[in-house]
């Protein structure tokens, strides 16, 4: 398994309690969670704690290709941070860092081997603006 492990951050203009909230609860991924215009995250399940299931189908838009993706929590700090194992067994990081009503979030993956790491850093980072941009609108 390739583990090479890829960084993407952003700091959003609101305090930690808003951005876990709005990071960690389904009703708030469902309006966030892609990468593209063109997609878009129909569900998501959440179970906050250690051995709790995430689960988010990401779909295309036009029904030609969408996927679930999956993790367990490995570990858990509410407000702070928490790790996941995917089904694929790379692991994952979310560390939530507060400052004067800023908080930056910085994700850690294992990179999957099927494509470029830069694409998915890409992606991931892509997603990550996408959550920024919905919390500080809404």
């Amino acid at each position: 398994m390739n583990t090479e492990k890829i960084t993407v951050q952003t700091t959003v203009n609101a305090n930690t309690k808003k951005v876990w909230d709005y990071y960690t609860n389904p009703a708030h991924i469902i309006k966030w969670n892609f990468a593209d215009p063109s997609w878009h995250c129909p569900n998501a399940e959440n179970d906050l704690r250690v051995g709790g299931k995430y689960r988010a189908r990401m779909e295309a838009k036009d029904g030609s290709f969408g996927f679930d993706f999956e993790t367990i929590y490995c570990e858990f700090v509410s407000g702070e941070k928490f790790t996941y194992e995917m089904l694929d067994g790379r692991k994952a990081s979310v560390i939530f860092n507060e400052s004067t009503d800023k908080t930056e979030v910085v994700v850690t993956f294992d990179a999957e081997s099927e494509n470029p790491v830069e694409m998915q850093k890409g992606g991931w980072q892509a997603i990550l603006d996408n959550f920024k941009q919905y919390t500080e609108s809404n």
